[in-house]
């Protein structure tokens, strides 16, 4: 268990490195960050950070050195990094961890072990297995890359009429899972904290919309019927206590038929603090970063309990260029992220409005 003073380190830079090292300030707790962007915007508010790449080891050592224990901001950190800092230090989320949710086959086998509901997949490593995979699951259906696949990248759709050895080729053929396709009729995600000693706390359904395939708003509660929800809770609760999980992850769910006879199709984990969890910063009793920083300090979970009717919209690229219209609304909480250049599709910040119930 950690105690005030003591230092957390983060792999990772961006937007969530940034919130997480601005949660544990007040907990007495300091940041140290390792990340080999320059510029990377969690620099701005922690106590501490390295610039280097994840393989440098003598970088990776004292680090690790430095810190009392390791996190991340981001499911892609390089299986040697994992294995190499966790020698040395604890890491939270465990590798193992990561390693399941990195690779989104063993994912998918995981979720099965599990017997949680999910779409139907098939693993591609080449043309003819893919074209085989098709002929089973039909058209549309989804082929995504194993690995390092996030807002949209590493996806293509595949319809009738689309040809399969292009598809394959414009994911560079590397190793692949075909899903086959969900008509859902909404996009929803639990996000879940699992403490040290097995304790877990799971905040209220989210709902999801996106644009571009990036997440653009998310409502909260999601308008889903009871015993969907209590099903999406249940199977977050489960992943996190089956993967013996420390730390915030987000399970992304489908919502599949309509209301009175929804269903909930598992989607994927993202074993980090997440998009979609945003709005708990001003919506919740807890906010997600808060909650991360208790579950890898060792510490107490604090309540998930939500606050009222809560909407989180992310400022993409140029949106963020209104901060000062938002400024004017008094109900609206804005955060931005610090990054220097808006480009196109990059999260800038969020604004998030809090009604009372």
């Amino acid at each position: 268990m950690l105690k005030p003073g003591q230092t957390i380190g983060i792999l990772g830079g961006g937007q969530l490195a940034r919130m997480l090292a601005l949660a544990a300030a007040p907990f007495g707790l300091r940041c140290h960050i390792f990340a080999p962007e320059a510029d990377s915007p969690a620099f701005d508010v922690a106590y501490a950070h390295t610039i280097a790449d994840y393989a440098d080891e003598p970088a990776l050592a004292r680090f690790a050195e430095a810190v009392d224990v390791i996190t991340y901001e981001f499911e892609n950190v390089p299986a040697h990094t994992a294995a190499f800092l966790a020698a040395r230090r604890p890491v939270r989320p465990d590798p193992q961890a990561l390693a399941i949710t990195q690779d989104r086959l063993s994912e998918k086998q995981f979720l099965t072990s599990l017997g949680l509901p999910l779409a139907p997949f098939w693993e591609i490593n080449s043309l003819t297995d893919l074209e085989a995979a098709l002929a089973v699951s039909g058209r549309p259906a989804v082929l995504k890359t194993r690995r390092f696949g996030y807002d949209g990248k590493g996806q293509v759709m595949i319809r009738e009429g689309d040809d399969a050895a292009a598809a394959l080729a414009q994911l560079g053929t590397a190793p692949a899972v075909l899903e086959g396709f969900v008509p859902f009729t909404r996009e929803v995600s639990v996000v879940v904290a699992r403490a040290l000693d097995g304790r877990v706390a799971a905040y209220d359904l989210c709902e999801n919309n996106h644009k571009n395939h990036i997440l653009s708003q998310t409502l909260v509660p999601a308008q889903v019927d009871g015993k969907a929800t209590e099903l999406a809770l249940q199977y977050a609760q489960t992943l996190a206590s089956s993967l013996g999980y420390v730390g915030v992850m987000a399970v992304e769910m489908f919502v599949v038929g309509e209301s009175g006879d929804e269903q909930i199709l598992v989607n994927e984990i993202a074993p980090r603090v997440h998009n979609s969890g945003h709005w708990t910063i001003e919506g919740a009793e807890t906010s997600q970063f808060a909650q991360h920083i208790r579950a890898v300090a060792g510490w107490p979970l604090g309540s998930a309990s939500r606050l009222g009717r809560v909407r989180m919209d992310n400022l993409v690229g140029e949106e963020a260029e209104d901060w000062l219209v938002l400024l004017s609304d008094p109900q609206a909480h804005l955060h931005l992220y610090g990054k220097a250049e808006a480009r196109k599709g990059r999260k800038m910040g969020h604004v998030t409005f809090v009604t009372p119930e």
